[in-house]
């Protein structure tokens, strides 16, 4: 079964809610998420609230060891597998998120710890895509994936999918807010990314406002 058509048969533990806020959410919420989803998992504490909320849409990576951690970074956020990771079976591999603190003037204002919470909670669903992607391949499938880096248009069709993925795991009203102010706030069309941020393209490769609007729209748990 292909990466896609397994996304779309596997059922969710949340619902899709429109908006998370901070204050929304009672400590012992968090405190019951943090059990049941929390295993195997570091992250900085500032973050706690929307990692565990993004988490509790993925319930296939209860197990999956995933550390979250902020540095100084040009992109946004990135996730990989650990290099060691890479030659080893999908069930011993450890993945890494990072969050950018800090990175150019110009993309500043993106940074995570400057987005409504509700993107926040969008960005880390959008990167939790690319550890399922990554779980859905054996070493050689991966290795073949830091081979194929190099490609723009790989890059494209990749994180596209993890697009898919973060809506299909319910977080797609999320996705929304976080692709409309990205948009907005870089006076662009299409978002490339922050390589393509001097030099839009035309090419979609993270989703649009309505692209999404139109999956949000054709999947079933978005109507409950």
């Amino acid at each position: 079964m292909g990466l896609v058509c397994l996304v779309h048969s596997m059922a969710y533990s949340q619902l899709a809610i429109k908006k998370f806020t901070p204050d929304s959410l009672s400590n012992e919420y968090i405190t019951e998420l943090k059990k049941e989803f929390g295993n195997k998992k570091q992250y900085p504490s500032q973050f706690e609230k929307q990692i565990l909320i993004a988490l509790s849409h993925y319930p296939e990576l209860k197990n999956t060891p995933i550390r979250f951690r902020s540095r100084a970074r040009h992109s946004i956020a990135v996730t990989r597998s650990t290099w060691s990771g890479i030659l080893q079976s999908v069930k011993r591999r450890h993945y890494v998120v990072t969050i950018s603190s800090n990175t150019e003037e110009m993309l500043m204002p993106l940074l995570f710890a400057r987005l409504s919470f509700n993107a926040q909670v969008a960005l880390i669903g959008h990167e939790l895509g690319h550890v399922v992607q990554y779980a859905a391949k054996n070493t050689g499938q991966l290795v073949k994936y830091v081979a194929c880096n190099v490609s723009a248009k790989y890059i494209d069709r990749f994180e596209y999918q993890a697009d898919s993925i973060c809506i299909a795991h319910g977080l797609g009203y999320q996705l929304l807010e976080w692709s409309s102010f990205v948009r907005k706030t870089m006076n662009t069309e299409n978002w490339d990314g922050p390589d393509y941020a001097h030099r839009p393209k035309k090419r979609e490769r993270y989703m649009n406002p309505s692209t999404i609007l139109k999956r949000i729209d054709a999947d079933q748990q978005y109507r409950k």
